[in-house]
């Protein structure tokens, strides 16, 4: 298994918003307010979304299922702004587990929230405080920022 870098994202970033999940029953509220936080317009019954906001919601629902399935309650979504990126910020209060990349599980076992993530996104990395473990994906707040990874 592989390991993600220990980094945390850029330092002066703002917080937009932030989720707190207790479930997974909350992953539809979380997908669909990230998306009304990003475009501001709220996300419609069944409809799919494009370039970047589709690629946030994406990552978020697969790092705050991991944190919701292998981490300890209570788990965070945070939405950060920095000059020219987006950053998804993930806390679970599991501080014994290092994330790692599932790169030698079948493709049918599961475990490839963290491949995605660093598919989707220009950077992905974690880091720990006291209490909590953090992990992150950063993604170009413009589609024309795609090819900068």
């Amino acid at each position: 298994m592989g390991s993600l870098r220990t980094s945390a994202p850029p330092p002066h970033a703002t917080e937009l918003q932030r989720w707190a999940l207790a479930s997974g029953a909350e992953l539809r509220g979380l997908r669909a307010a990230l998306h009304e936080a990003l475009t501001g317009l709220a996300l419609a019954e069944g409809e799919e979304l494009d370039g970047i906001p589709e690629r946030v919601v994406l990552v978020a629902t697969e790092l705050a299922t991991n944190a919701l399935m292998h981490g300890l309650p209570p788990t965070t979504v945070r939405l950060l702004r920095d000059d020219d990126v987006f950053i998804l910020d993930v806390t679970d209060h599991d501080l014994d587990t290092v994330p790692e990349l599932a790169d030698a599980r079948p493709l049918d076992a599961g475990g490839r929230g963290l491949q995605l993530a660093r598919a989707f996104s220009l950077n992905v990395g974690w880091y720990a405080t006291n209490g909590t473990k953090h992990i992150w994906a950063s993604f170009p707040r413009g589609e024309g920022q795609e090819g900068q990874r």
